[in-house]
């Protein structure tokens, strides 16, 4: 297991693809059609700001990196409505009312609770919250997607074919330290009703609407 493991990385080093943008379309699927104001939280440089720019009056997306959100004003040029800011989430963030908040692939860099809460209390009533996370395996159901996960990667990587690794896919990661009951249990408490669902390529989605 150790050697497929290690093949497999090698094969995905020369055939990087961004397994978060991946799901971008499905988050976008979840959202309302047309919205005034929307936060993307963890924004790397902006690929899903972008994408919610087309139906948000405004669209904040924050980052802690300076670097990565100077890329993210780069690429995006002057788009109206559109701003990025630098910003620790574990500390800070622009003040709301936001109709929609995003957060892809950066809850587990960040202290749990308390980064949930805060996203939680920039949205407007009858606002959206929507998570893609990463969580550590604990279930059967987990390593059986992790095994489906497998074959359909390498598939996706070798339809692409070889390229240059995206810049989004530079940034610092982290294992995930928290379990999908674990996460469960503590986001339900922040945030009652909330939807839960387990996705392929190792993530899981977070959807909850504020009373409006």
């Amino acid at each position: 297991m150790p050697g497929l493991l290690a093949a497999v990385d090698r094969f995905n080093d020369a055939h990087p693809w961004d397994h978060n943008a991946h799901y971008h379309r499905w988050l976008l699927e979840q959202l309302p059609a047309r919205v005034d104001r929307a936060l993307d939280v963890g924004c790397g440089t902006g690929d899903l700001v972008r994408a919610l720019a087309g139906r948000a009056a405004e669209v904040v997306g924050v980052d802690a990196d300076p670097r990565v959100v100077d890329l993210a004003r780069a690429a995006t040029g002057r788009c109206p409505g559109v701003s990025f800011r630098v910003a620790d989430a574990a500390e800070e963030l622009p003040e709301g009312p936001f109709d929609v908040v995003t957060c892809v692939a950066v809850l587990h860099h960040l202290p749990f609770a308390p980064a949930l809460e805060r996203m939680r209390d920039r949205l407007a009533p009858g606002g959206t919250l929507l998570v893609l996370g990463v969580h550590e395996p604990s279930q059967f159901t987990d390593h059986l997607l992790g095994a489906a996960a497998v074959p359909a990667n390498l598939a996706v990587g070798w339809a692409r074919g070889r390229r240059p690794r995206p810049e989004a896919m530079t940034a610092r990661t982290a294992p995930a330290a928290m379990t999908l009951p674990e996460i469960a249990r503590e986001a339900g408490r922040i945030l009652p009703g909330v939807r839960l669902r387990r996705h392929l390529f190792w993530r899981h989605s977070l959807l909850w609407r504020a009373e409006g």
